[in-house]
Formats: structure tokens, sequence, C-alpha cells
């Protein structure tokens, strides 16, 4: 069977104020394109659809035209949430997509049998994907409480749990003459993060060892970090990464979408198929003298300025590069916190004085910055 897997879609997205529903209108097509061409029998798409909890419907139109057209080129879909999503939204459009074929699994329901999908691909062959949407730390001890499974102990991981539940969900493969599949959204130790991600869901207590995974799955398809990758672990494991760079974070890495050829008894063969329908993300770096000098890259731009900080220093970039969303003083002419000064004393001071000890602090002694201070406190005193 042959199946496309592919995540983090993020639409939605909003970059430095800059809206991007027209790139992912772009390579969402291309992705469709790709799925027409190769004819999968299978598409995964490994959470992460929106980039908030609370999409606009304008991104709820693009998402669900680009679902319901994947279904359309004759694949199987099989869609989980991650952690940017609305678990319980994405369940309550369940109605929608079971009449249109889909199956979308928004968060973990108490039957594990839910989270268990069975499919015959167009020549016969069985398959299973055990589906698990992001279970954060609080859901991942209710999960395994749910699942009637050994009660959580005080001092069991984030991973204990992951790896009780994808044990319960994966207990059917055992059919030699089956493709067995897992469809998760978190984060694997050892694998490499794209640069966009929420830091709060990929580190720490977050990632999990690759040995949560069944030695007997065919296949794990992973979303929730947007870097392609392969991660080295029982069976064969896979992060297609985000078809498009969501941040500055990610200006090097290459959008795509996985496609993987198996059978029961033979393993898998993967290969990246490239989505560059996205505008690129560049960074640049310079004086104002040198920025008006280079020619400015196609793409949306970060630009760290080789200035000192000053009022109007950032309408002088923008004009000089109309497409720069992000605008900073280069760190390097940024003196680290701490060094070579001593913080103030706040009691009994001034806010003008407080402010006028941190910009020296920053090394920013532009009086122009201070007087607009004096204007945006006087406007709140009054």
């Amino acid at each position: 069977m042959k199946i496309l897997h592919t995540s983090d879609w993020h639409v939605g997205k909003v970059l430095k104020g800059q809206s991007r529903t027209e790139e992912h209108t772009q390579v969402l097509a291309q992705v469709i394109d790709i799925a027409r061409d190769e004819r999968p029998d299978l598409v995964i798409v490994a959470g992460d659809l929106y980039d908030t909890a609370a999409p606009t419907p304008e991104a709820t139109r693009l998402v669900t035209r680009a679902l319901t057209a994947l279904r359309r080129t004759g694949a199987d879909v099989v869609v989980i949430g991650g952690n940017h999503d609305n678990g319980a939204a994405l369940d309550a459009l369940r109605p929608w997509a079971d009449a249109a074929g889909i199956t979308l699994r928004g968060s973990v329901r108490e039957n594990p049998a839910e989270h268990v999908v069975d499919g015959v691909t167009r020549d016969g062959e069985r398959w299973q994907v055990a589906a698990l949407p992001f279970l954060s730390q609080r859901y991942a001890v209710r999960a395994v409480e749910m699942y009637s499974l050994t009660p959580a102990e005080a001092n069991q991981t984030y991973a204990d749990h992951l790896g009780r539940v994808l044990g319960k969900l994966a207990e059917g493969f055992t059919e030699p003459d089956r493709v067995h599949l897992v469809t998760a959204h978190l984060t694997v130790v050892g694998a490499s993060t794209g640069g966009g991600e929420r830091d709060a869901h990929t580190v720490l207590g977050y990632a999990v060892p690759a040995t949560v995974f069944p030695g007997n799955a065919h296949y794990v398809a992973l979303g929730h970090l947007h870097r392609s990758q392969r991660v080295v672990g029982p069976c064969p494991i896979r992060y297609s990464g985000s078809p498009l760079a969501v941040d500055f974070g990610e200006q090097e890495n290459v959008g795509s979408v996985t496609i993987v050829e198996v059978t029961a008894t033979t393993a898998a063969r993967i290969r990246e198929v490239p989505v560059p329908g996205a505008v690129p993300l560049r960074t640049v770096r310079g004086t104002l003298a040198q920025l008006a000098e280079i020619e400015p890259p196609e793409g949306w731009l970060r630009v760290y300025v080789r200035e000192q900080p000053r009022a109007g220093l950032r309408e002088e970039v923008q004009e000089l590069l109309p497409r720069a969303l992000e605008i900073r003083i280069d760190p390097e002419l940024v003196p680290t916190p701490g060094s070579g000064t001593r913080t103030a004393q706040r009691a009994g001071r001034s806010p003008r004085d407080l402010f006028a000890d941190y910009l020296g602090s920053r090394g920013h002694a532009d009086e122009d910055v201070r007087e607009l201070f004096d204007e945006l406190l006087e406007e709140v005193d009054h």
C-alpha cells in the first residue's frame, strides 16, 4: 500500500502581523496535486491542522476543503488533533467528516476502539492505524485511567502514560497479513525541532523515547516537530515536517510531504516530495548603509540591524526593506543583562527615572525615546 504522510499545516498562521492564508492555499493545493499524482491508498494528517485553538471561519473552510479534496483522490484519510488544535472543536466536526468518508479524531475518547481505524486498499490489502491525538500531561493520566490499565503512580512520567496508551491501541497488531500503522502528535527524544514549535510542548516532560512505539508497527507517522526527519527506534518512525516554514526559526527547512510504500511482509520504502508553494523566509544583517546597498532577497524578511537603538529606526528599515516583518537590533550589540550594570533600586523613584535606567542598561541613550515615554505616561495618567 502507499501512504501520504503530512502534518503541521498551521492554517491561520499570522507571521508578525502578516496573514499567510494565500500561502496556505497554494501549499495545500500542491499537497492535493501530489496526492492526485501519487494515488496513495491512505493519507495521514498527523495534527496541528490549525495554528490556533480558535480558527477563523476562513481557516476552517480552507482545512475542510483540503481534507475533502484529499478524500476525493480516492484515498482514505485519517486525521488527528495536535497541540495547537482544539480537540473538542475538531470532534464537533466528526459528523461532517464521517459523511465525507474522513476519519477525524480530535481528542482521546473513553473507548480505545475509537482510535483504532481499519481499512482495505483498492487492491485488497488490509491495514490498521492506531490514531493518537495530542495528549497533555493531565489528559495522559486520564487516558490511562479511562482505559482501565494499571493505576497511574505518582512517580510515573508522561512517557510512561503514553507508552501504556499506545500499547493498548496496538494490541491488535498481531495479524501477519495486515499493515500496522501508528500516527501520533508528540515529541520523541533525540529528534530535532524545526524552530517554530510551542516550546512548552516539546521539552522537559513532554519528550518520550522511541521505545513507546510497538516494534511490530510497519510505520509510525508523527506530527509536532516541523523538520522532516527519521527517528531511530524499534520500527520505521518519521516526522513529515510542516509543508511550509511556520516561523523564521524554520527558514532552512524544506517543506515536503512523505510518501511511504509498504506491505505486510516488506519493509517501508520512504521518500520525500517537496512542496515549494510558500513564500521563503530570510534573515539579513547590516547597518542602514549596508541594508540600503543589498539586493533584497525574495520572501519575508527578518532584519538584524547593526545600529544603536533609537526612535524611528524601525521605520527607516521598513522604508528600505518593505517586506521586513521582524526588525531587531543585532544581538551582538545588545548588552547582556547584568554585564557591567547594577539593578536599579525601584522604591521611591519615578517611572521616568526607572525607564531611563533601563535604557542605560541596554545601551540606549536616545532622548527622543525618553520623550515618547513621557508622552505615553502622561496619557495613561490622565
